[in-house]
């Protein structure tokens, strides 16, 4: 089993974790209702997907 020779050092550490960091999800606006919502993914304020109504909501 391979086993490191050295101890890492913190900036080789560090420099090792600078990708790790947690990107914010991207957020598009609903074309029916203009509400935030996540791409490719059915309104969850109005149930429209591409111009169409796929789940049925109420209007109150």
């Amino acid at each position: 089993m391979a086993v490191p020779k050295r101890r890492q050092s913190h900036s080789r550490t560090h420099m090792r974790r600078a990708h790790d960091a947690i990107t914010l999800p991207n957020v598009s606006h609903c074309p029916q209702c203009g509400e935030p919502k996540m791409p490719h993914r059915v309104c969850p304020a109005c149930g429209s997907y591409k111009g169409r109504q796929v789940i049925a909501k109420d209007a109150g």
